[in-house]
């Protein structure tokens, strides 16, 4: 049976990459909202769409991530049941 674990796919580079990009996106969009020539009620409106999208990407990204991992636990449990039968297989076995 196989006990290697799940490895991690991306790097640490990546992931600050990724979290410095994020930021840099929503400094910038709130900054456009802000400097926005239109009144309050626009501005406040689109900066709650925004937060909207980005909750919503959010879960989006948790749910591909709990659909994948399931994904790869089934295939691991599939790959032990494998492992399981060609253990107990003996070739040399009368017919």
């Amino acid at each position: 049976m196989s006990d290697s674990p799940v490895k991690q796919q991306s790097t640490a580079a990546f992931h600050v990459q990724a979290v410095v990009s994020f930021v840099i996106a929503i400094a910038a969009t709130g900054i456009g909202i802000a400097r926005l020539d239109a009144n309050s009620w626009v501005r406040g409106f689109l900066a709650i769409a925004v937060l909207y999208l980005v909750t919503s990407c959010f879960t989006l990204a948790k749910v591909i991530r709990d659909r994948q991992e399931a994904g790869q636990l089934t295939s691991r449990v599939d790959q032990a049941r494998v492992d399981k039968l060609l253990a107990a297989h003996d070739p040399f076995e009368k017919l």
